[in-house]
């Protein structure tokens, strides 16, 4: 791969980046404004270089140093070790946690104060996996090495310890699964 395709490769991720919370957040006014003043899109890009560092043993320990930086400076902690994929949008960000071994699917859109934790010890699969359009709200808790579905929604300050059903909305400590469109 010659550098400016790499530089072109690059560029287009920040952009997609850049469109996907000019897409989920309807106060958002530019591409520059969001560049310039978005916490969750700056954690976003300094995971995925820390995460591309993570991939290379002797490079572990400055990716941890980075995803430190990065929670220091955003607020957003974000473990080198998870596997984010495309367009993935966390508003407003504070207090968000992803843990190591966590999957997040494309598409997925995720408010302040979300953690997705693990609840036992041990090197494995420990932390959610979330699938592709997901909407996760504002103090989500979920726990543990459980699926949520694609094109779920899980309601603010909900409890999610069990796999959630492609397209289902789950509200609640513990969480349940509600019939109708209210989330968030």
């Amino acid at each position: 791969m010659s550098i400016y395709s790499t530089i072109r490769a690059i560029a287009s991720r920040v952009n997609e980046d850049l469109s996907a919370a000019q897409r989920e957040d309807p106060a958002a006014r530019s591409k520059i404004e969001i560049a310039i003043a978005y916490s969750g899109v700056h954690a976003i890009w300094m995971y995925r270089i820390a995460h591309r560092m993570w991939q290379v043993e002797p490079l572990r320990f400055p990716a941890r140093l980075l995803s430190q930086f990065a929670r220091f400076t955003t607020g957003i902690e974000i473990h080198p070790g998870a596997t984010i994929g495309r367009r993935f949008f966390i508003d407003h960000g504070m207090g968000v946690v992803i843990g190591e071994t966590a999957i997040i699917g494309d598409d997925v859109l995720m408010y302040h104060q979300v953690t997705l934790g693990g609840r036992a010890r041990g090197r494995f699969k420990r932390h959610p996996t979330i699938g592709n359009r997901v909407l996760i709200g504002a103090g989500a808790k979920v726990i543990g090495d459980i699926t949520v579905g694609d094109d779920a929604k899980i309601g603010a300050n909900a409890l999610v310890v069990k796999d959630v059903a492609p397209g289902s909305v789950v509200v609640g400590i513990p969480s349940s699964v509600h019939k109708g469109d209210v989330i968030a």
